[in-house]
């Protein structure tokens, strides 16, 4: 058996090395051996993560193309994750990345990876964030685009930076968006298809609108962009509103708070996961080891189905 592979190593396989250290989080889950790589991961991130999310048919993926072609123009390496809704037939993903991204294969700066959603109802898949950490210390820029539900997002917000939300004119996604809590999520929200005139602008005064109705726990205060796939207006927008963001985050010390929490909650996620409500709350008890998140995630895992064999 080959030895397990660390940061160094993968970076030096290029494409080929990911590839196969991605596939160790499906083969390798539970292991020793994988908590380390991805404590040594995070402790080593160098991007800024963003999630686009949004309902089917938005634009995610034109908008995640726009994107990429000009962090490639600026020399910028960009991994990405495109969360696919499931085959029901297999359980993988059902379209895709090369039926979605228009990237050169032979361009070693940027990665794509397709993951199938499968039965998770947040727009992840149960690998994202885990693969999403590998790529954080391997390229300057991660992007995660979600399966985009339409009304259940929130799990984009524990694996990325700054969240970004897709509106589509007149489709009523605002009103939508705001029964169901949406709101109090995105980081920056774009209006797709802003050649559509009016009724884009309209789109865009709703949803400033609706933002009025979200307290936020923070002073960020949310730009929300026109953008259009057609003659490319708006991007330059949205690639200022992301520098600003991070740069805000950053400076108000909410970047370091976000990532703090998201650790916590990939613990706490990944025990009910396994465990149940039940199993869950046995676990508050157990003081975890480990000076990573996956470090202590297994180590309360492990100490859990001692004791609840022991009880059984």
């Amino acid at each position: 058996m080959p030895p397990f592979p660390d940061l160094k190593s993968i970076a030096a396989g290029g494409k080929r090395g990911l590839s196969r250290a991605l596939a160790l989080i499906e083969t390798h889950e539970g292991t020793a051996e994988l908590a380390d790589l991805l404590d040594a991961a995070l402790a080593q991130t160098r991007a800024h993560t963003a999630g686009l999310t949004g309902p089917p048919g938005v634009g995610k993926s034109t908008l995640t193309n726009a994107l990429l072609r000009d962090w490639r123009a600026s020399n910028e390496t960009v991994g990405v994750i495109a969360v696919d809704p499931s085959s029901r037939r297999t359980g993988g993903a059902l379209l895709g990345d090369r039926a979605r991204m228009a990237t050169d294969p032979e361009d070693q700066g940027v990665f794509v990876r397709s993951m199938a959603a499968r039965d998770r109802l947040g727009g992840l898949s149960d690998q994202t964030v885990a693969a999403s950490v590998l790529m954080r210390a391997l390229f300057d820029r991660v992007l995660i685009e979600s399966v985009g539900i339409g009304q259940s997002e929130a799990d984009i917000s524990f694996a990325v930076d700054s969240v970004i939300l897709c509106v589509q004119p007149g489709s009523g996604d605002s009103l939508q968006f705001m029964k169901a809590g949406v709101m109090e999520l995105p980081d920056i929200v774009v209006v797709t298809k802003a050649d559509m005139g009016d009724v884009a602008r309209r789109a865009q005064s709703e949803v400033e609108g609706a933002l009025t109705l979200f307290e936020r726990d923070d002073d960020w205060r949310v730009p929300v962009i026109l953008a259009s796939a057609l003659d490319g207006a708006g991007v330059a927008d949205l690639h200022k509103a992301l520098a600003d963001h991070r740069a805000w985050a950053e400076r108000a010390g909410a970047l370091k708070s976000r990532r703090a929490a998201q650790q916590k909650a990939w613990v706490d996620e990944s025990i009910r996961a396994r465990f149940g409500t039940e199993g869950f709350a046995h676990a508050a008890s157990i003081v975890a080891t480990g000076t990573g998140p996956f470090a202590r995630e297994r180590a309360i895992a492990k100490e859990l189905s001692r004791r609840l064999a022991i009880r059984i």
